[in-house]
Formats: structure tokens, sequence, C-alpha cells
């Protein structure tokens, strides 16, 4: 994955000074996902490049052990090669004081500015890149490289350093559509702070949002609202009909950005079904991946799913030593499941034989179900209980004081103000 930058303004090796980067020097940077390089290719008063060279290690971004029909799949694919939100990711890592502009008078002056990305993902082809970046104010040059999707790119402005990179930094993530983590609100901050001053008046702001914060409605139309986009009339109607997001998608990513937070490299999956959360992790990079459950049938379907985890069938209420050895547990929707005696012998299990640092639990609010006037009893017919908040606050409580663990709470869900969130997280380290 490679970015370069040049500029012709006089002296050229200004831009060592723009970018905090001397060009007599190559540095190295190291990122969850590979390693960041700067070098300069040419370095002269007339002319001057600086090079972002980003290895990735494809190992690193899939899931060691185990074997599946698709395992080559996670690791035969463009991610290394193509710019995309891991080369904005670096950006913001290794060029965040230039991307801030802070070098005094300097960094406020406009010069000739090119940067050429060899290949870029393009879902909307060369006509997408022009609508995107000559409002902009850049000269666009893109090149078919043969792909079908893929694109090379060239950008020439006169324009400040802070913008350009900011540009790259918003805008590849949109024309690939995707990135490689979780989204929330707080990608929302991020698209204001770093759209503020051009995004609102881009004729492809609403592009630009819904692509950058993945089609999720619930982040979506807060960030159009912020910009002053006012949303067509029929879509309204249908976002007041719709939920923003599914519970299940909601509980899945709250579960994805906590894991992210801990710094785990090898996670498990207890309970793991057909491997819903595993599938959403395989994008996150980690060193190992596991799931474990009682259903044969449904470690078949995680298997076609997410062959390359290492996948274990187990009631996980005996001790077993596969479960050992990670850095981060998960019982997503699971404990409800077991009859008090047996869920003592999953907390046993769990907290006292395979001791990951951090295991994350979440489970039904029953005081929640009375909002569901169609429902009656437990939300599934296998539920042997629901916690209240206090029941299950209760529970935490004793696992920390008999296990040596420290737990905080996280809801999950639109909260009701006198029922509280639809699911209950909880989110034990040693």
């Amino acid at each position: 994955m490679l970015l370069s930058i040049s500029t012709t303004h006089r002296p050229a090796t200004d831009l060592g000074f723009l970018l905090h980067k001397h060009p007599d020097r190559v540095q190295a940077f190291r990122l969850p996902f590979g390693t960041a390089h700067v070098l300069y290719p040419e370095a002269t008063d007339t002319r001057c490049t600086a090079t972002l060279l980003l290895e990735i290690d494809p190992v690193g971004l899939t899931r060691r052990g185990g074997r599946g029909a698709f395992a080559l799949a996670e690791y035969v694919n463009d991610r290394p090669y193509v710019a995309s939100s891991l080369l904005s990711v670096a950006l913001v890592t290794v060029f965040k004081t230039a991307m801030e502009g802070r070098t005094p008078a300097l960094a406020q002056t406009e010069i000739p500015l090119a940067a050429e990305l060899p290949a870029v993902p393009a879902r909307g082809g060369e006509e997408l890149v022009g609508r995107l970046f000559e409002p902009l104010g850049y000269e666009v040059t893109v090149t078919d490289i043969g792909s079908g999707r893929h694109v090379g790119l060239r950008l020439a402005a006169t324009t400040r350093l802070s913008a350009l990179l900011t540009h790259l930094y918003v805008l590849l993530p949109v024309l690939d559509d995707e990135k490689h983590y979780w989204v929330d609100k707080a990608e929302i901050e991020k698209l204001l702070r770093r759209g503020e001053g051009w995004l609102n008046t881009h004729p492809e702001r609403e592009l630009i949002t819904r692509r950058y914060l993945k089609h999720e409605r619930r982040l979506v139309n807060p960030a159009l609202a912020a910009l002053g986009e006012q949303q067509p009339e029929d879509e309204q109607r249908e976002a007041a009909l719709e939920r923003p997001v599914s519970l299940k998608d909601q509980r899945l990513g709250t579960v994805q950005a906590v894991l992210r937070e801990t710094g785990a490299t090898s996670v498990i999956d207890l309970g793991c079904g057909s491997g819903a959360l595993l599938e959403r992790l395989t994008k996150d990079g980690y060193r190992v991946l596991a799931g474990a459950d009682v259903s044969a049938r449904a470690l078949e379907h995680a298997q076609r799913r997410v062959g390359s985890a290492r996948l274990f069938h187990s009631p996980l209420t005996y001790r077993d030593k596969r479960l050992r050895n990670y850095d981060a547990a998960t019982l997503v929707e699971v404990i409800e499941h077991f009859d008090p005696p047996r869920l003592r012998a999953l907390e046993q299990n769990v907290f006292g034989s395979a001791q990951p640092r951090t295991v994350i639990v979440t489970t039904p609010n029953a005081e929640y179900n009375r909002l569901w006037p169609s429902l009656e009893g437990f939300r599934h017919p296998d539920h042997r209980f629901e916690f209240t908040r206090a029941e299950f606050a209760a529970w935490a409580t004793r696992i920390e004081a008999e296990y040596g663990y420290r737990v905080r709470f996280v809801p999950v869900g639109p909260e009701d103000a006198e029922a509280g969130p639809p699911t209950q997280m909880a989110v034990f380290t040693r």
C-alpha cells in the first residue's frame, strides 16, 4: 500500500517540516495491522517527494489456527495492496501533526502538491472519483489498472498539506465503501471534525456521510442533520417506522468495540453458535480467534462462515484446557440458557479455570421486556431465567469477589428512563 506526496514549492524540502519527518531518515511506525515506513525518494530544493509505504501483515489480519474451506480467502485478497481505511488509520497515526496543521505559517500556506496512489478501490468507477475530489479543487487523473474495480489515482492542487491529508483520510474509505473496523458514534465526531470547512458544502456530502459511516442509519441521520442536510420526506417517514439498527447488531458491535479497547490479541467466543460475532471479528486483526459451542450443527455453520477459526465442541460446564490461554473471552446471550447449578459450573470453568484477562458477558434485561407488548414470558423459549439489572449486578459482584476480577457495566441498545437498556453487558478484567 503506497502513497506519494510531492511538491515543487521552493525550497521543496519544506515538505519535511510540514510532515515532521526528516528527509534524510527512513522511519518506521508499528501499527496494529503492520508497519508504516516514511522515506523520501527525492529531496532537492526544486522537488521533494515523501512516500508512505504501508506494509500490511496478512497473517496479523486473519486468524491463525484452524483450517476451513474458505481459509485461503482470508490471505489472498487485495487488502495489503490497495488504499483503504487501513491507509487512513496510518495517515492519522503517522502524519497526525501535519494533518492538524500545527506548524506555524508554513502549514497555513497553499503550496503546489501532488498525491499519487497506484491502486485505489473505486466502487463507482472513475466518475465517482471525479465527483469526490474535483469539487475540492483537485486536478484528478485516473488510470485504469485493468482490475475492474481498482484505479490508479493522482491528485494535484495548490492547497494546504493538512487539507490534502484530511481529504484523503475521509475519502479513501468512501471510495472503498468499506471500513476494516466497527463504527460507532465516535465516527460522527471524526467525520464532522475532519470535514469542517468543506464537507457541508460538498455536493456529494450525503454520499460521503453514508459511506463513511458504513450506511448505519443510526449514525448517518444525526451526522446529516449536523451538516444541515434535510432528509427527503419519504425517507424521514421510513426512518420513523424502522428501528435504526437491530438490537443484535448493536449488541455484537458493542462487544466488538469493547474487545478492541482491551488490546486483546487472542479471543474465544464461548457459546459462539453459528459464528456471527466471530465473522465480525475477522476484520479486526486478531492473532487468534476461536469459538466453542455445545451444538455440533451450529459449529458446522460457524465453520462455513469463519473457516479458519479454531472451533471446539464443548458444553462449557466442564473444565476444558482448550479454553485456556486466550486474552479475552465472550459470552454473548449465553448465561441465561443455563440452570443455576450448571451456571455455577460455567462460572468455575471460565473464571476459575480458563481465567482470560477479560471476559465480556451480555444478557437480556428482564425489566425491558414490558416495552414489547407482544412478548409473553422470556425472550427465548430456551431461557432458564432473565436477570433484572439488580440481579445481574449482584451476580457480577459475586464473580468479582470469588474469582478476583473487576467489573464495569455497559448498556446496550436504546435506554428507557425506567426500564433501562434491552441488553446488559458486564466487562470483567483481571
